[in-house]
């Protein structure tokens, strides 16, 4: 069996201020990053007590890194690229220290992809975080989402796209920096055992797809400068360089809908040349 372990730095026990994550200093984040620590382990457990030979992967999924690779027990620390998007021999992909996306009333440290630039992701008409995204990218690869650890609204928010999954609450949002913190050992044994029963249901949780094909993200910025520095790069390499279009993600598929807002189309999430692709 192979599993992969998405993690963030927003969702663990004891984590409720954005002072705690975005930075790249590890002396403002090291607390936190025990937290995410000792639940990753918690899940890495879990998963080994039901498939004991299973190759585990956990990807680091904060910006500013937010796993130490040495604080992982029996896990493979991934900590480059988009390794949801490359599951061709992955049984399940779990979710551990998660947060809700962008807009969510009261949740801890919401955001969609960036805390700092982005108002919202909507899929096909349909709010979207990295939750939901990343779980449809892998569903659409055959592959079930089938556990999520952090705070109340993220389970909800998971819930909600994958009804069967298995989540368990770290901690109860008060406001985007405010939440009521559970006991953390008894976070890390809900976890454990939460993971296992996903472990054991693998079968009976079915891989989200949801939204269908073609696909139309919009997102929209908190900040115009974020449309103009699109359209200036973008503009730039269609002029002087065109053949470096297609690795270039701003240069590409993106249709400039108002000051704040830009529109991206695709027919396939998986495409590696779209502009759907590197925004996800």
């Amino acid at each position: 069996m192979h599993v992969l372990v998405i993690t963030d730095l927003e969702g663990p026990v004891g984590v409720d201020s954005f002072r705690q994550t975005r930075t790249g200093r590890t002396d403002r984040k090291r607390a936190a990053m025990d937290h995410l620590a000792r639940e990753v382990n918690a899940a890495i457990e879990g998963v080994r007590a039901v498939a004991p030979d299973a190759a585990v992967d956990v990807w680091d999924g904060h910006g500013s890194g937010g796993l130490r690779e040495a604080d992982l027990v029996g896990g493979r620390y991934l900590d480059g690229g988009r390794p949801y998007f490359h599951l061709h021999d992955c049984d399940a992909v779990l979710f551990v220290g998660q947060h809700a996306m962008a807009g969510t009333p009261n949740a801890p440290l919401c955001h969609t992809y960036s805390s700092l630039s982005v108002d919202y992701y909507k899929l096909n008409g349909v709010f979207v975080g990295e939750f939901a995204c990343r779980a449809l990218i892998a569903g659409r690869q055959g592959v079930p989402t089938v556990f999520l650890a952090g705070d109340d609204k993220a389970t909800l928010e998971a819930r909600q796209f994958v009804p069967e999954i298995e989540t368990v609450v770290t901690k109860y949002g008060r406001g985007r920096e405010s939440a009521r913190h559970r006991d953390r050992d008894e976070v890390r044994a809900e976890i454990r055992d939460g993971v296992a029963t996903a472990m054991d249901r693998v079968e009976e949780i079915p891989p989200y797809t949801g939204l269908e094909p073609p696909y139309t993200l919009e997102i929209r910025y908190l900040d115009p400068s974020n449309i103009s520095k699109i359209d200036r790069v973008g503009g730039w390499v269609r002029k002087y360089l065109p053949f470096l279009g297609p690795v270039l993600p701003i240069a590409t598929g993106v249709t400039r809908v108002d000051s704040r807002t830009i529109r991206v189309r695709a027919d396939t999430l998986l495409d590696p040349e779209s502009g759907l692709y590197h925004r996800l």
